[in-house]
């Protein structure tokens, strides 16, 4: 069995949102997306891209990706990395792909000397909770994640709340 994880090329937009549509039915979410394949591919190929993925393959089949940006800590001064997406897909799992992702992600920050590797996980997700504490991650919980998106969101961007 081998395992290899390599950035997202080009032609692979449609992989790509194909696993992103597979980690949001996992997540039963899958009514909240609203990308297209096109959305992703100008996202991660486009003339400023500003979003990154990496594949993971299992015996040269696609097993898993993440996907993630750079982000600032002023506290830190420092870059590190939000992962956004990170799915194994169910078949595969328990192989240390996600572990191996995870790493992978981790070595990018050590070798660009950014402060920290940083990501949410639903808190009904008792597995993903788990496997994250096993590998060193600290739940914050002190910390709530706020968005405005949507209606909301037009209505802040004219001033009128």
């Amino acid at each position: 069995m081998s395992l290899a994880i390599r950035r997202a090329r080009s032609d692979e937009a449609g992989l790509v949102f194909s696993l992103v549509r597979e980690l949001a039915d996992y997540e039963k979410l899958l009514h909240e997306v609203q990308a297209s394949e096109a959305d992703i591919a100008d996202a991660l190929f486009g003339e400023n891209p500003r979003l990154y993925c990496d594949i993971a393959e299992w015996n040269g089949e696609p097993a898993g990706f993440t996907v993630w940006f750079v982000n600032f800590s002023t506290f830190a001064g420092r870059h590190g990395i939000y992962l956004e997406d990170l799915f194994v897909r169910p078949p595969l799992r328990g192989n240390g792909i996600g572990k191996a992702l995870l790493v992978h992600l981790a070595r990018e920050c050590v070798a660009n000397g950014w402060s920290r590797l940083q990501w949410a996980v639903l808190d009904w997700n008792a597995p993903s909770i788990a496997f994250y504490k096993s590998l060193g991650a600290e739940l914050m919980d002190e910390w709530t994640i706020c968005r405005v998106s949507g209606p909301a969101l037009a209505v802040l961007a004219e001033g009128a709340r």
